[in-house]
């Protein structure tokens, strides 16, 4: 039956296989446990439609056996009236009811097995959610250990990479770039400030002799 079938399946699942092919482990660890406590109570439900299918049946059984033990004692009460076409009527009960008291006692052994195979399939998937219930907790802890330790990994690889640290180097020869043409600039302007002294002093002079000339003429 269908609902055998997907019970055992949950049950041969590797609960670290399918975490481990899962996107997202917690979400479906969590999947898996709702499933099965879904497919458990299906089981359960079967399980008891099938004991009570199971009385019914041996009840059945039973009330055929009882009428072919009333319809045997009925054929001997014919004969001993020696009411023989009574006797036969009888006798054709005896065997109809006998028939049907064994096809229902084939019916209850096979319901038997049935109920025996639900049980058993009821035991192991309640073994299997006891399990996942115990590694939930485990694996997701697992899971997110792994995770941390991937990123961490890749934020090593990513301060390693040499891109960054070419592109550190640019920025770094970027500023002493930079702080060299400051400080040209500032030694442009100390001799800016030197020249026009330098003009000054000059100008001072030629007036000097200038002064110096005008007295010797005067």
């Amino acid at each position: 039956m269908a609902l055998l079938e997907r019970v055992s399946t949950l049950v041969r699942a590797n609960l670290n296989d399918l975490i481990d092919k899962a996107e997202d482990p917690e979400k479906m660890i969590k999947q898996v446990i709702l499933d099965m406590q879904n497919q458990l109570l299906q089981v359960k439900t079967q399980v008891a439609i099938a004991i009570a299918d199971q009385h019914l049946l041996a009840k059945k059984q039973k009330e055929n056996e009882e009428k072919v033990s009333e319809w045997t004692r009925k054929a001997e009460l014919a004969v001993s009236k020696k009411e023989d076409d009574l006797a036969r009527a009888a006798l054709h009960r005896v065997e109809s009811y006998r028939e049907m008291s064994a096809n229902f006692s084939q019916q209850v052994g096979d319901q038997k097995a049935q109920v025996e195979n639900l049980k058993t399939a009821l035991r192991k998937l309640e073994q299997k959610l006891d399990e996942a219930h115990a590694k939930a907790d485990l694996l997701i802890a697992q899971h997110r250990r792994a995770r941390a330790v991937g990123k961490a990994h890749d934020a090593r690889a990513s301060i390693g990479d040499g891109s960054k640290s070419a592109a550190f180097d640019r920025m770094k020869r970027k500023v002493a770039h930079n702080e060299a043409v400051s400080q040209a600039k500032s030694e442009l302007g100390a001799d800016d400030v030197e020249d026009r002294l330098t003009a000054i002093e000059k100008e001072d002079r030629i007036e000097q002799l200038l002064a110096e000339m005008k007295s010797k003429h005067a």
